[in-house]
């Protein structure tokens, strides 16, 4: 299996911290945010890993290098300007062969082993759906969440009907090749309407996922992760 990290976000929420140091590289208990994921990723035996970027993007290329110091391989997705998380995706598609592939938001933390990708994407691989998402609670900047999740896995996109609770996306997942399919690359894209789309046909599973997890989007919020792993 083969894994993408997308760092190619601006960062405005953690300005000034990132007018000189794009977000991924942002330092949390001794090292940068980004190396949390790769060395995660390492110990699953996810060794093929896609890092998109594009705000001070040479600046991730220059640090983390070919990645050999963690016994993986990293591949550079650069982006004149940021594509969003569709865009980038469809445009690392190349990078990301034909099987299923584990994408993570480069700007969260979570506890959650990759190592169970290796299932989700077999599994995937011999079934008609086309995503898994990780979910998690809601946390308190975003309390109504984004999907619902069913008893059987299945994700819905409302609680009105199905009686579902909405949890929130958690920026982790596993998609086959084909939901981007119809993506143009190197444009913007979102990727909300394609899980939608896809929810619609039934075409999403999940998990919900109770460990830790922050979404480290603001000056305070990484203060709150920096707090919580030297403890």
């Amino acid at each position: 299996m083969r894994a993408m990290i997308l760092a190619a976000g601006r960062g405005e929420r953690m300005r000034p911290l990132t007018d000189t140091v794009p977000k991924p590289l942002l330092p949390v208990a001794g090292k940068p945010l980004i190396q949390w994921h790769i060395e995660k990723l390492a110990a699953a035996g996810i060794t093929e890993i896609v890092i998109n970027h594009a705000w001070l993007g040479a600046l991730i290329e220059h640090t983390l290098k070919d990645g050999r110091q963690w016994g993986v391989n990293l591949h550079y997705s650069a982006e004149t300007v940021a594509l969003e998380t569709a865009g980038g995706i469809a445009t690392a598609l190349p990078r990301l062969g034909t099987e299923p592939f584990l994408v993570m938001n480069g700007d969260i933390w979570c506890d959650w082993n990759p190592l169970q990708a290796l299932q989700i994407g077999a599994n995937l691989a011999q079934s008609t759906q086309q995503a898994w998402l990780l979910l998690v609670p809601n946390p308190d900047h975003h309390p109504l969440g984004d999907f619902g999740l069913m008893a059987n896995g299945q994700i819905t996109d409302t609680d009105s009907t199905t009686g579902a609770q909405k949890h929130t996306f958690s920026g982790i997942g596993v998609y086959k090749p084909s939901l981007f399919a119809q993506t143009p690359a190197h444009q913007p894209a979102k990727l909300a309407p394609l899980l939608r789309q896809a929810i619609a046909r039934k075409g999403i599973t999940g998990q919900l996922h109770q460990g830790a997890w922050i979404d480290v989007g603001t000056p305070e919020r990484l203060n709150t992760l920096e707090c919580m792993l030297k403890s």
